[in-house]
């Protein structure tokens, strides 16, 4: 991604930064601060110079793997719907939510090292989220097959609330998002 005014990244640039980004969310989500920015420049196949070239800090690095992270479960919401019915596609981007939810667990302590720099990586996320969740809700909705009454904001609690409720028990965090739907369903 460029900053305005910047010229695109060449496709293999733009390649080395999407892997470096992708292995810096692995290793961030994994070991936290304790994270080494040559393993990751090692799992991402690229040089150490490669991954300073994009990330001259380590901030940096964190924020954009945390930013990809949110844009890869904000998108899949429009992907699930072409996929699958809509209250099918809500419920699978539930589970998306969830992982996204653990592995942002995982990088909370990168995470605080981003704040104590004075940036703020969460700064759009709840737009975007909502974004994301509520054509899935609308589409639900519209087929008659969830609530209309339904907020995206209230969504998004719900599923952080078995976010957090579940944390370390996966299976439990699938039966309390089943639980979600009924209740979503009910009077539809």
């Amino acid at each position: 991604m460029t900053g305005i005014g910047e010229r695109p990244l060449r496709a293999d640039a733009q390649r080395n930064r999407d892997l470096v980004v992708a292995a810096a969310g692995r290793a961030f989500t994994k070991c936290g601060l304790e994270a080494t920015l040559e393993g990751i420049a090692k799992d991402a196949g690229v040089g150490i110079g490669t991954l300073y070239r994009h990330f001259p800090t380590r901030e940096l690095l964190i924020e954009a793997a945390y930013r990809n992270e949110l844009a890869a479960v904000c998108e899949a919401s429009v992907e699930l719907l072409k996929q699958l019915p809509p209250d099918r596609a809500l419920r699978a981007w539930m589970d998306r939510f969830i992982d996204y939810m653990a592995r942002k667990r995982g990088m909370a302590d990168a995470l605080r090292a981003v704040f104590a720099s004075g940036a703020n990586p969460y700064a759009q996320s709840l737009e975007l989220l909502v974004g994301a969740v509520q054509p899935l809700l609308d589409a639900g909705a519209a087929a008659g097959q969830i609530r209309p009454d339904i907020s995206a904001g209230d969504m998004l609690v719900g599923i952080s609330g078995v976010a957090g409720a579940a944390a370390d028990d996966r299976e439990q965090a699938g039966r309390l998002l089943d639980l979600l739907m009924d209740g979503l369903r009910y009077r539809a």
